[in-house]
């Protein structure tokens, strides 16, 4: 059994630094993954399963038992110390995805090694005492996530986060953070590049201006001491996601935050931010005047100051582009020469950066005057929280946008204009290159098909909230329309009129039927009442759709059908029919092309007319699949779920 004991600072809880392979965030997310065929786990895999089935009664028992709530240790020598750092990270996200994770065991992971650690699945573990124990043992973390620890204050976070100066990535969306943990961050987490404070209601617009470097220091905490009062140089910020983070103290400030914050952090690609797209078009025109009361109120300097350390900053950047773009000419000339190969100035100009002339010439014919020195060029990549109206003068300041969220509003006065021909007009300039797209819309689809036939041929990942669908709502064209999707999700009001028997068949014959080869993700899900426990059958064609998506998208891992409006169980047969071996009869031939549904790991089923036959079938050919949701399907029976899960490994969720 473990052995415990407390470690005084004149011990030495350091530790020998050990080297470790590069991972990224997505990687955790995909550690679920088995071999080719769906059946053989790594012996590391199947050791690190075993370690979270016996956490509980034998790893924790001992610790939870005598220990944890009579002493608190600023070191534990136990079990897990020893491990390498990432396979903890990886021990910890299987507890926090299987829900075994509990307080002891927390305790007993929280070790120096450690780089990463994501609570976001269980915030109901985070306490101030725990956070005590983050701050003690782990300074070397580079990635946090304490999305949803309500119970955290203030104090609590400042504190944790003052000892962990070498964090990368931080999540507090959610939280009770507010402007002195934002100072605290500004202060002492110097390399920080991700920052998520959605939905962190204390927090006022002006509060993030620490993060540019403006602002005074001046706290209360023990850990900042008095003398830090001047403002301190930007954060390296590359990702700052802050919608909806309370309520703004004056008309305005958000507008001017905003430009603040865009001129102060050179290093911005992802930002989801209130009037970002407003904040560009005031930058573009010059209007700074508009925020001088903001920026003496809160002790910044004012944003023409700001603007000509831009200009200054980009001058000395344009500088190094044009000396290794010169340092590049001359190699191609030497290769040229030797007669390699030749380079042409298309590639130079590529390679540099957006071409300052045509930049030029689009702003004259926009009617602004402006040299390409003054220009602003951001280099968002991301952005989120937009209107409409806002995407044209965007489009001038961020022209390498690969991903955009744009909230449609169906009553905005679109001067003459229906929001779907303003949207796709919007998205003109970033088609070809636009890979994901969200779009929250409370009217019918329809609408937004001009947008998706400029922008859908490049788009990877697309997202509809809010769409009111009818019988009539063109699907089909909508998957024509974007033939590269790897994630699908659709959010969707049920149709309100049933679809009539003569309406049942659709235009589309069978053989020109769209597909989605490389979907990965699908998620439909209707919105339902409480109080009806069966949705309304009225959109009777949506099978057809369906059947088209999942015998057309072989590599599908993850699948959820929420409230379907239509009967789901048939679908399902006729796609598992066509996975019998004799209408499939080279499925186990290394040449044939995949199976549908044979990759799929993950199916949320709720409020479907699904039948347990069905979802036995799904488990016996998907050899894959690790889960399964039928909760509130009034088809299958307890004894029927119960049956199934006592003699299946996969998980099935029935209510």
């Amino acid at each position: 059994m473990p052995l415990f004991r407390v470690l005084s600072e004149r011990d030495g809880a350091k530790t020998r630094p050990r080297r470790r392979r590069t991972r990224n965030l997505e990687w955790m997310g995909s550690c679920g993954k088995t071999d080719e065929n769906g059946l053989v786990l790594s012996l590391t895999r199947l050791c690190l399963l075993s370690l979270a089935d016996n956490m509980k009664e034998v790893w924790a028992k001992d610790y939870a038992d005598n220990y944890m709530d009579h002493y608190s240790f600023r070191y534990i020598m136990g079990p897990f110390n020893i491990l390498p750092g990432h396979l903890v990270e990886e021990l910890t996200w299987l507890l926090c995805t299987r829900k075994q994770m509990s307080r002891a065991a927390l305790h007993l992971m929280l070790v120096p090694q450690l780089r990463s650690l994501s609570l976001e699945r269980c915030p109901g573990l985070l306490t101030s005492s725990l956070c005590a124990h983050i701050a003690a043992r782990c300074q070397s973390l580079w990635s946090l996530d304490l999305s949803g620890g309500q119970q955290l204050s203030s104090k609590v976070l400042s504190e944790t986060l003052g000892c962990l100066p070498a964090l990368r990535s931080l999540s507090l969306a959610g939280t009770l953070c507010d402007r002195c943990v934002i100072k605290t961050i500004a202060h002492r987490c110097r390399l920080l590049r991700h920052l998520d404070i959605s939905r962190c209601h204390l927090l006022s617009p002006a509060a993030l201006l620490p993060l540019g470097g403006g602002g005074s220091f001046l706290t209360s905490q023990s850990f900042i001491s008095s003398s830090c009062s001047a403002p301190l140089s930007p954060l390296p910020l590359s990702s700052l996601l802050a919608l909806d983070i309370g309520f703004r103290e004056q008309e305005g400030d958000s507008l001017a935050a905003a430009a603040y914050l865009l001129l102060s952090l050179p290093s911005l690609e992802r930002v989801a931010m209130e009037d970002l797209a407003q904040a560009c078009c005031l930058i573009q025109h010059r209007q700074f005047n508009q925020t001088d009361e903001f920026t003496d109120r809160e002790g910044v300097p004012r944003l023409g100051e700001v603007w000509r350390e831009w200009r200054l900053r980009q001058g000395i950047d344009k500088k190094k582009r044009e000396g290794a773009a010169a340092d590049e000419k001359e190699q191609k000339e030497n290769i040229m020469w030797d007669g390699y190969g030749s380079g042409t100035e298309e590639d130079s100009i590529r390679d540099v950066g957006p071409n300052c002339s045509q930049n030029q010439t689009e702003d004259k014919k926009k009617g602004q005057n402006v040299s390409c020195d003054e220009r602003l060029i951001l280099l968002l990549k991301d952005v989120k929280g937009l209107s409409c109206d806002s995407l044209d003068s965007l489009s001038c300041a961020c022209p390498n946008i690969y991903s955009i969220s744009v909230n449609v509003d169906p009553f905005e006065n679109a001067r003459g204009r229906s929001q779907g021909s303003l949207l796709a007009g919007g998205l003109q300039s970033w088609s070809g290159q636009l890979r994901s797209l969200s779009v929250h819309y409370p009217g019918p689809p329809v609408d937004l098909l001009p947008a998706l036939q400029v922008a859908g041929s490049s788009l990877v990942s697309l997202t509809l909230e809010g769409v009111k669908t009818s019988p009539h709502t063109p699907l089909l064209e909508v998957i024509k329309a974007c033939p590269r999707l790897r994630n699908l999700l659709i959010s969707a009001e049920p149709p309100t009129t049933p679809q009539g028997a003569e309406d049942e068949e659709d235009q589309w014959d069978d053989l020109d039927l769209p597909q989605l080869p490389n979907l990965c993700s699908l998620t439909l899900n209707f919105s339902y009442e409480h109080s009806q426990m069966k949705p309304v059958m009225s959109w009777m064609s949506l099978r057809r759709v369906l059947k088209c998506l999942l015998t057309g998208s072989p590599l599908l891992e993850k699948l959820s059908l929420v409230s379907l409006p239509c009967p789901l169980n048939c679908v399902l047969q006729d796609v598992l029919h066509i996975l019998d071996l004799d209408q499939y009869p080279f499925a186990n031939s290394t040449n044939s092309p995949p199976m549908p549904l044979g990759r799929v790991q993950h199916i949320d089923l709720p409020r479907t007319d699904v039948k347990m036959i069905t979802v036995r079938s799904l488990m016996q050919r998907s050899k894959r699949l690790n889960y399964v949701d039928v909760s509130y399907c009034w088809q299958i029976s307890q004894l029927e779920w119960l049956n199934c899960e006592t003699s299946s490994k996969v998980q099935v969720v029935w209510l």
